[in-house]
């Protein structure tokens, strides 16, 4: 995170480019600080979506009308789009999923049931969202595997130390988020991953907070597997993305059965396609996918290294600015964080702090982030988060201050 006195100016004007934006909220202007939970939508997405159905609907794959092909044309160009984004090798290594979450419940159906046997050590992180705990625990309990818990340090990072020391031989999976969606901390993973290779363990990152906010090279972390939603990136809601090294995703049975998946059907017994076709079963989200490819040339023209200097000029004012009030306490000081700051109020649970901030137009996200226990580990119920995107201002921060000062001063806490 940039110094407080290196914030000159921020580097994006694109508030115009959203049209809720301009729409206000309880006769107030629009603050927009939950970027954690969901992204808004350009209006180049919104009309991308428009167009598909006015213009272009029809299902893929095996149509010979001409709005199939087409349709197919869209989907396939999708693919290739999220490939070059992820500097992925190969398309065949992209599936589409309705989501980070069902990404990860893929790998852990699939190749997590080929893979994991009993005995074997699970290793996850202190960091982790549900979606990369639960899904892990179900197959541990049903193949009698252990999980291990990598835990962190006061600031918020991980214990690199005791993460070298829980890795073993017995370490078929490590579970890893890139970017903590608690507290903002940038994990160094390309480090763990190699770490993780060298004792022969699959390593997974959750994305879900990372690929709006800085270049994503697969091939250059050398993970295994990759997920990341589309909502979270300016994209459509209800489509994702799960990248995965071709040969474990070829070697991977297939998880739910239908339409698409197959080769062959017989009542004898079914062939299937090969990835990703294999974990695509049934009509996918075809608008969905269709219109995440404009959601990530979006970002993409705005150009990360822009981004990135406009988000962390806006984390540093934020933290400056909040650590200026009496009675509010960051959680989570990491080094290297992403534009997500997460606090305290004394006095104000969080829950009651984003109901009234939400009377000014400030938008926060407010509870255990889907982080119970990183919470429990804290020793807190929850948090009130802010988190930032390509469209918040040095002006949305001064709004969140003066409506915390405002809340401060209507339960007695605080600065008189």
């Amino acid at each position: 995170m940039m110094s407080a006195s290196a914030i000159t100016e921020i580097k994006l004007d694109v508030q115009g480019d959203f049209p809720i934006l301009q729409h206000p909220i309880r006769d107030q202007r629009l603050v927009y600080l939950d970027n954690g939970a969901t992204t808004q939508k350009p209006e180049c997405v919104i009309q991308a979506e428009r167009e598909f159905y006015e213009r272009e609907n029809a299902n893929i794959h095996r149509g010979v009308h001409w709005l199939s092909q087409h349709a197919t044309d869209l989907y396939d160009r999708s693919r290739e789009c999220t490939r070059a984004f992820l500097h992925a090798a190969r398309t065949e290594e992209i599936v589409f999923t309705s989501g980070t979450t069902d990404s990860i419940n893929l790998v852990a159906a699939t190749w997590g049931r080929a893979n994991i046997k009993a005995g074997d050590e699970i290793l996850l992180t202190m960091l982790e969202h549900h979606s990369n705990i639960v899904p892990w625990q179900l197959l541990a309990d049903e193949k009698g595997a252990v999980i291990k818990v990598v835990p962190m340090l006061e600031d918020g990072t991980l214990d690199q130390a005791e993460y070298k020391r829980l890795l073993s031989p017995r370490t078929k999976f490590v579970g890893l988020v890139h970017v903590s969606n608690a507290l903002g901390t940038v994990n160094p993973v390309k480090e763990m991953i190699a770490e993780a290779h060298a004792v022969g363990a699959v390593v997974l990152l959750d994305g879900a907070q990372a690929v709006a906010h800085q270049v994503v090279d697969v091939q250059d972390l050398d993970c295994d597997f990759y997920a990341f939603s589309g909502h979270k990136i300016y994209g459509p809601t209800g489509v994702g993305v799960l990248y995965g090294k071709y040969a474990l995703l070829d070697a991977m049975p297939p998880w739910k059965g239908g339409g698409d998946m197959i080769h062959t059907v017989s009542f004898s017994g079914s062939t299937f396609a090969p990835a990703p076709q294999r974990f695509e079963a049934g009509t996918p989200n075809i608008a969905g996918v269709v219109v995440l490819a404009e959601a990530l040339k979006y970002v993409q023209k705005l150009g990360f290294d822009a981004i990135t200097e406009h988000e962390q000029a806006l984390l540093a004012y934020a933290t400056e600015q909040l650590q200026a009030l009496t009675g509010i306490k960051i959680v989570g000081t990491a080094p290297h964080k992403a534009g997500v700051v997460s606090f305290l109020v004394d006095g104000i649970h969080p829950h009651d702090l984003g109901t009234i901030l939400d009377m000014d137009g400030v938008a926060i996200r407010a509870g255990h982030h889907c982080a119970m226990p990183l919470m429990t580990e804290l020793g807190i119920p929850g948090t009130a988060r802010a988190s930032f995107g390509v469209y918040n201002t040095f002006a949305d921060v001064d709004a969140l201050v003066a409506s915390l000062k405002k809340a401060q001063k209507l339960f007695g806490v605080g600065d008189e």
